[in-house]
């Protein structure tokens, strides 16, 4: 790559997107190394050194994306990137499974690699967001007819149901989430909603017969009626709420809270990060993860408002939609609002393939600040 072009992305390159993404990820490594040297194990201890690892190959993958691909050639590649992702959907389920296939979590979701592990639904979710960006960015004007209404639907729910198969019915929940978030921007009938309110509540019924396991029954059981089994069902959650409550205004400090430093807090590193911050930082701990992401929708939001290119802005919303939803229901999750569902905090709860696939979607938002605009004489003069 030519110096002069090197120097032109770099000037155009969103630091305070990157500062924002970054200081999210060393929160996270923080509180990583706080419940690592209060339990003193040697797998939270491995968790801790593995997600710097990612951390680094993450912003590794950033500066890729920005310098050698053009995130409007991936409008070109979509399908083939769409089929890939069902490809391994498939794999992980029928053939991989008996061979290299892993079961974390009562979910069969997982390729063993030896030392890491890697969930394929997180790549999926960066597929399926430039599939969606595709097709909206062409077809959003003609969602009122409803062969383009089914047509949108169609790719969502292959995916959705190979993933409820594994069974992970919440990234499932978050990539149907995603579409019906869409749907209702591009602006679409009300009969379309009535009957797509008729088909959510079959679905539900059929889950709730035939998919949900017997744990997940529970999970929705106890959240309806939290006193049903304190102890057993409910004890995550009961914890969980403890934790952010005895935080206060200031925490108990890092590797002192109680909760997550005694165990009784399960899944302290992934599905209940946010009671770790809010126990041993606080609200001002809250405050300070909620500013970061507010500023980095904020930055978002800047970008779609620039972009004159519909694909560009159409993956920008998927992914601001992506990471709100996955946000809500895990703090929803964490406070008793919503049951768990054991969905990650983007950038913040442990995990190689979720931090390694968000900081794909922020090389395309770093791509799409660099090329998402009409091109001026002097860009032209650095574009392939």
């Amino acid at each position: 790559m030519k110096l002069n072009k090197l120097n032109f992305y770099l000037k155009k390159f969103d630091w305070l997107l990157f500062i924002s993404i970054c200081l999210l990820i060393i929160l996270s490594i923080v509180l990583l190394y706080s419940t690592a040297i209060g339990s003193q194990s040697v797998q939270s201890i491995l968790n801790f050194k593995k997600q710097i690892v990612f951390f680094i190959l993450g912003i590794f993958l950033i500066f890729l994306m920005v310098f050698f691909i053009d995130y409007r050639a991936l409008k070109r590649y979509n399908l083939f990137l769409y089929t890939i992702g069902i490809i391994l959907l498939i794999l992980v389920l029928i053939f991989w499974q008996r061979i290299m296939g892993t079961k974390i979590r009562g979910t069969t979701g997982w390729f063993n690699l030896g030392i890491f592990s890697f969930q394929p639904v997180e790549l999926v979710k960066v597929f399926l967001i430039i599939y969606l960006s595709k097709f909206f960015s062409e077809k959003a004007k003609y969602i009122g007819q409803l062969k383009y209404f089914i047509l949108s639907s169609l790719g969502v729910i292959l995916v959705v149901i190979l993933i409820a198969l594994q069974p992970d019915f919440g990234s499932a929940v978050i990539l149907f989430g995603l579409w019906l978030v869409l749907i209702l921007l591009t602006g679409i009938k009300k009969s379309y909603l009535v009957f797509l309110s008729v088909i959510l509540i079959l679905t539900s019924v059929f889950l709730w017969f035939f998919l949900f396991q017997p744990y997940q029954k529970e999970r929705v059981r106890v959240f309806l009626n939290p006193d049903l089994d304190p102890l057993g069902s409910g004890y995550n959650r009961s914890q969980a709420m403890i934790a952010i409550g005895s935080g206060k205004l200031l925490g108990k400090g890092l590797a002192f809270g109680s909760q997550s430093q005694l165990k009784f807090l399960p899944e302290s590193q992934t599905d209940f990060i946010f009671a770790v911050l809010a126990e041993e930082l606080g609200l001002a701990g809250i405050v300070l993860l909620l500013g970061l992401f507010t500023f980095l929708f904020s930055r978002m939001i800047k970008i779609a408002k620039r972009t004159k290119d519909n694909f560009a802005l159409y993956l920008v919303i998927s992914i601001c939609t992506l990471w709100i939803i996955q946000i809500y229901i895990n703090i929803g999750g964490n406070l008793g609002l919503l049951p768990i569902t054991g969905i990650t905090l983007p950038f913040l709860s442990y995990g190689g393939s979720s931090l390694l696939s968000n900081m794909i979607l922020v090389g395309l938002l770093e791509s799409i600040i660099i090329r998402g605009n009409v091109l001026s004489s002097e860009e032209k003069e650095f574009e392939i």
